[in-house]
């Protein structure tokens, strides 16, 4: 609380103070008090007001204080009313139930919020269980009556059945915590997976798919951890060079940690979109103007890859060069 701009707000008291005092000293002079009780009559009222005044300034200024030291320590500040003592003065107590009245109107406008999104987000997640099953359906008859026809309907329904999946984790992803079980898993298994539910892409576009050293173990939720690599390995099928296209992925002890690469010799990645490679939405140069059958890029996958990853303590890392390869690192610690 600044004191100059203390005086300047009680600018008007101070003025009306000097005037009853400079209209006091005229009239004990114009009575001729003598000079002793005279200054007695000015001075002990003005010596009076200013301790009044220091000690208004002195309450108000260590409550306002304390309120903004407090606002300093505090991440979540809306909760700094519960860090203050009651003011010993009535303009802060008017304050203290203003933000209280601010803060319980806005706990409640926050709460009702976070009802709203969490039934959005059920009803989300159950939409896309419901679409997924006559997705599923449709590419087992597709299967079961295999021609031309057929497999660019599957094509389209694998596309259909992996929009749904990102959906259904990134509604997931925020509080991830209460779905993933960190256990000891196996690489093998998991790549094992990926290579099955891409088994179809990997085929049809001539992907020679390599798997080498990954009879590992390492501890992670293996649910979250298919849906991280079934990414990266969409991405290297998605961006494959046309002819001799290669998936490689390995894995390695280096100390106490477990690395795992999945290396592509696609188009690669340009080193200026690297930077923002797992940002929200970012397709970067390659996503707006290379995709196979017109299958434009959404940014998500890799975002909410990269976000999985920190939620499970683990580190992921990308390098590329442009037209030569692309490969990303998961280092599980």
């Amino acid at each position: 609380m600044n004191w100059k701009r203390y005086l300047q707000d009680k600018r008007v008291e101070i003025l009306i103070f000097m005037v009853g005092v400079i209209i006091e000293a005229v009239f004990l002079a114009a009575c001729q008090v003598e000079t002793e009780l005279f200054l007695v009559a000015v001075l002990v009222p003005l010596v009076a007001w200013l301790f009044c005044l220091l000690y208004d300034y002195y309450r108000k200024n260590s409550f306002y204080r304390r309120l903004f030291q407090n606002l300093d320590r505090m991440d979540q500040k809306y909760l700094v009313l519960e860090t203050l003592e009651s003011p010993r003065f009535y303009d802060g107590e008017l304050l203290k139930e203003a933000l209280y009245e601010a803060n319980k109107s806005m706990t409640e406008h926050v709460n009702e919020s976070r009802r709203v999104m969490r039934e959005f987000k059920d009803f989300i997640e159950m939409w896309v269980h419901q679409v997924k099953l006559p997705v599923a359906s449709l590419l087992l008859l597709c299967h079961n009556h295999p021609d031309e026809n057929n497999k660019k309907y599957m094509e389209q329904l694998r596309r259909i059945d992996r929009y749904t999946e990102q959906v259904l984790y990134y509604t997931r992803a925020e509080h991830a915590e209460k779905d993933y079980l960190i256990q000891e898993c196996s690489l093998a298994g998991i790549i094992h997976h990926i290579a099955m539910k891409n088994k179809d892409d990997l085929l049809e576009n001539k992907v020679e798919f390599q798997v080498e050293n990954c009879d590992l173990s390492v501890v992670t939720d293996e649910k979250w951890m298919e849906f991280v690599l079934d990414q990266i390995v969409n991405n290297s099928i998605k961006y494959r060079r046309k002819e001799g296209a290669r998936i490689r992925i390995t894995a390695r002890k280096d100390n106490r940690q477990t690395i795992l690469s999945v290396w592509d010799n696609g188009i690669g990645i340009a080193s200026g979109d690297l930077p923002r490679l797992f940002e929200k939405s970012f397709t970067g140069s390659n996503g707006r103007i290379f995709h196979h059958m017109e299958e434009k890029s959404t940014g998500m996958g890799l975002y909410i890859a990269h976000n999985m990853c920190e939620k499970l303590g683990h580190k992921i890392k990308v390098e590329s060069e442009e037209g030569e390869y692309t490969r990303i690192n998961i280092t599980f610690l």
